[in-house]
């Protein structure tokens, strides 16, 4: 049943997206709002509970639902497995970003790409080079797809098998969702202690996750270059499971990733040193490649789709190696 659930949400998603502003997902953020506001008291134990609540509490309703509606019908079961997939994963998301963005620079438009890059990522990019325009929506798109499909499909399959349902695809989002919202705002909110809560625990539940899309795409793309970049680069990127998918995604392409990161201000040169080429500073760690080009992009699409490809053949060869 899960691969079924998988595909139809994929291809509702495809055929019907679902916009930002959907009831659903302001629900969730109003209940992360909530729990922010009542539990954080600036306590390290306090700032455990609210994640506790803001994450387990939504994904434990998600399994005791499926688990009612099992009792009654497996269809009914079945049909509220791709409602909350419908909600969880899918490249409608955020794929229009990354298609305006390749649009605006095959009609040769680099203003409108940084534009849409910008509204994207809600920084500003008007001064970023062409290559490093590249470089930037090459990693913010694989990382979105290993966030918006993969790391879900994951989780969802994990506690799927240990029969919750599709409360592993809540859990996932819920918890990539509060480690960007929990972040220090100008008026002093979240305490330190809920940013800490928030990044620990996102660190722990992408940990396999990040993982398995970097296998996928050793597997689909040049395999020995991604696991040798991944061995490699990993480590280096500031973010140790990002960087397991950028660095596979370098190698598994051929196409340098890592640097400066997005609204990072240039460092000042030292006295006499011009302002022209101004350095990079010491933590803007690159991987190996050539630089980014256009077709990178296309490379990127392609890995992506294979790897969905592959694992959606996996998952039905488990499918039918389980039918009677």
């Amino acid at each position: 049943m899960t691969f079924f659930a998988i595909l139809l949400a994929l291809l509702v998603e495809q055929a019907r997206p679902l916009g930002f502003d959907n009831p659903v997902h302001a629900g969730l953020r109003g209940w992360a709002r909530w729990a922010r506001r009542s539990l954080d008291t600036g306590q390290a134990r306090q700032g455990a509970i609210a994640w506790v609540v803001a994450v387990l509490a939504p994904a434990a309703l998600a399994a005791l639902v499926y688990w009612l509606l099992w009792q009654l019908s497996v269809l009914l079961a079945f049909v509220w497995t791709v409602v909350v997939l419908y909600h969880t994963v899918g490249f409608r998301q955020f794929s229009h970003h990354f298609t305006e963005i390749r649009d605006a620079l095959e009609a040769g438009d680099e203003v409108a790409a940084r534009q849409a890059l910008a509204r994207w990522q809600r920084v500003e990019v008007s001064q970023i080079a062409r290559d490093e325009l590249l470089r930037h929506a090459i990693e913010h798109s694989v990382l979105a797809a290993h966030r918006h499909v993969f790391g879900v499909l994951v989780w969802f399959l994990v506690l799927a098998l240990l029969g919750l349902g599709p409360a592993g695809a809540v859990l996932y989002r819920l918890a990539e969702y509060l480690s960007r919202n929990w972040q220090a705002r100008p008026d002093g909110t979240p305490s330190a202690h809920l940013q800490r809560a928030a990044a620990v625990a996102w660190q722990w539940v992408d940990h396999v996750p990040v993982r398995v899309t970097a296998l996928a795409f050793a597997v689909v793309g040049n395999f020995e270059d991604a696991v040798a970049s991944w061995r490699q680069d990993a480590a280096r990127f500031p973010n140790p499971n990002d960087g397991v998918v950028l660095a596979a995604t370098a190698g598994a392409i051929n196409v340098r990733l890592g640097g400066r990161a997005l609204g990072e201000p240039l460092p000042l040169p030292g006295p006499g040193v011009s302002t022209a080429t101004p350095p990079e500073p010491a933590a803007a760690v690159s991987t190996d490649g050539r630089e980014p080009q256009l077709a990178h992009l296309g490379s990127v699409v392609g890995l992506v789709w294979r790897s969905v490809v592959m694992w959606m053949l996996l998952l039905a060869l488990l499918t039918l190696a389980r039918l009677p």
